[in-house]
């Protein structure tokens, strides 16, 4: 037997004003690495790996926003953290 993925219940990122009308709700995770102006912004669900940082202290900012880019208010989080020599 085979199956056949049904788009109708596939799950795609969503954003904008209209995405409020659906639910649940969805979101996106913007992080920030090392003090960058611009968002990374993940939508996959996925767990966040970050490649090629340097050896030395480094800060990430991850920050929970709804499907309007608003961050969720208390959702927010910063990690300070040293990639040793090699």
């Amino acid at each position: 037997m085979t199956a056949t993925p049904n788009r109708a219940n596939a799950i795609l990122p969503v954003f904008g004003n209209a995405s409020l009308l659906v639910s649940p709700r969805v979101g996106h995770l913007p992080y920030y690495v090392d003090g960058q102006s611009w968002p990374i912004v993940d939508t996959s669900g996925e767990t966040v790996v970050l490649v090629g940082l340097k050896p030395g202290p480094h800060t990430v900012k991850l920050e929970l926003a709804d499907a309007t880019h608003k961050p969720v208010t208390g959702a927010s989080k910063v990690l300070e953290f040293t990639v040793p020599q090699k």
